[in-house]
């Protein structure tokens, strides 16, 4: 009840709150009262329960140019409860459980209609500092606007979000668990399940064993794939990948100056592995993906994020004569108005591990930590509880950092 005169009470006017605002490329989140305005037509103010913390929130957080606006709010792995709506709503409702997503989906386009893509044509991705129509509805205290990020902004205690970014989910689906279908564990996973499409009895290989490539084993392990190779350079990830079905390790340093595309190669008695996944966000990962990918039929996927210039080279002989094909995804192919319902089902009915993913929680306050850990190699994922009380009806216990 006490909540419900909480909404009654911000309907249509500015709220002030606190945010984690990044105000300088690489420097440590300030801790802040912002204002968030009201919602236009069809966009929808969020309360914000939890967000968790994704390496591509610190990838576009170093950037100075291109695509470095600052001062910004980051966050896109969130979910929250919606807190008011703006003209032009109907399949969405004041305290929905909603998780927003950096991808749009306005249901009229030939991209949303169809099955093959979840690229919306009418409404692009791109990486803009504002909300759908051009324009922020956060600023500081000053009157400075403060930019949005993928047309999330999840470091916020309350966002505005467009409706075709939101996807309402089941309240019953823990809020610590929800916040992580936003983009990592649902990329690695669609890109096994939708993307590669794994079969049973194949072989995987996934260079980088961050949060996306431990759910494309996760992903392959569902789909009862009979070997799992994960490659990377952190020891730690041997035993944590055997968790999501990893069964064999590759740590490059260990390999006395081999390439772990050769040692891969001599694993599959020279054909390679039928999917070979990139999830670091290095175009020398991605040739050595493609060149350990079996011919005939081999997959490459390239999920890793790297800086918006960078290429890499593909021999042309060998592209065109080895049958092997290599694609790039956003979001594992997933459509999040449909998929991530499915995944939400599969984490209820005991089958998708979401709860190990989850290394750390912790209060806002300490989200600097949190990047910490994440670019030192020390957690997996790390959720941020901006709803305290939330937190605590749900039994979470904070670590201490």
């Amino acid at each position: 009840m006490a909540q419900n005169q909480e909404v009654s009470n911000t309907v249509g006017k500015p709220i002030h709150c606190r945010a984690a605002v990044a105000r300088k490329a690489g420097e440590p989140l300030v801790i802040e009262e912002i204002i968030v305005a009201p919602p236009k037509a069809r966009e929808l103010r969020v309360r914000v329960l939890c967000s968790a913390l994704c390496f591509s929130d610190i990838h576009f957080w170093r950037l100075k140019e291109p695509h470095g606006y600052y001062p910004r709010i980051f966050g896109h792995e969130t979910v929250g409860v919606v807190e008011s709506v703006g003209e032009g709503i109907e399949d969405v409702k004041v305290g929905d459980t909603v998780i927003p997503s950096f991808l749009a989906y306005c249901g009229e386009c030939p991209d949303c209609t169809s099955i093959k893509s979840n690229q919306c044509s009418k409404l692009r991705f791109e990486l803009s500092p504002y909300i759908r129509d051009g324009t922020s509805r956060f600023s500081d205290t000053k009157g400075e606007t403060i930019y949005h990020f993928g047309y999330t902004s999840g470091f916020s205690e309350y966002t505005v979000v467009d409706i075709t970014h939101v996807t309402k989910v089941d309240p019953a689906l823990p809020a610590s668990r929800a916040c992580l279908l936003g983009c990592g564990v649902s990329t690695g996973v669609g890109a096994a399940w939708k993307t590669a499409d794994i079969e049973e009895g194949t072989t995987v290989a996934i260079f980088g064993l961050g949060v996306i490539g431990l759910a494309v084993a996760e992903g392959a392990r569902l789909r009862g794939a009979k070997t799992i190779i994960g490659v990377d350079l952190n020891p730690d990830k041997v035993e944590i990948g055997k968790k999501f079905g990893i069964t064999h390790f590759i740590n490059p340093r260990e390999l006395g100056g081999k390439l772990a595309s050769e040692v891969i190669l001599e694993m599959t008695d020279g054909l390679g592995a039928d999917y070979c996944f990139e999830c670091v966000g290095l175009p020398s990962l991605s040739q050595e993906a493609f060149t350990c990918c079996r011919k005939g039929w081999g997959k490459t996927i390239i999920l890793g994020v790297d800086k918006p210039d960078s290429q890499f080279i593909l021999n042309s002989l060998v592209n065109n004569h080895s049958g092997k094909t290599i694609t790039g995804v956003q979001y594992g192919g997933l459509k999040p108005n449909l998929d991530i319902a499915i995944l939400a089902k599969r984490y209820l009915d005991k089958e998708l591990q979401l709860d190990l993913f989850v290394t750390h929680e912790i209060k806002l306050e300490d989200i600097n930590k949190a990047f910490k850990l994440l670019i030192e190699g020390k957690c997996l994922r790390t959720v941020i509880w901006f709803d305290q009380e939330r937190a605590k009806a749900d039994g979470v216990t904070f670590n201490e950092i």
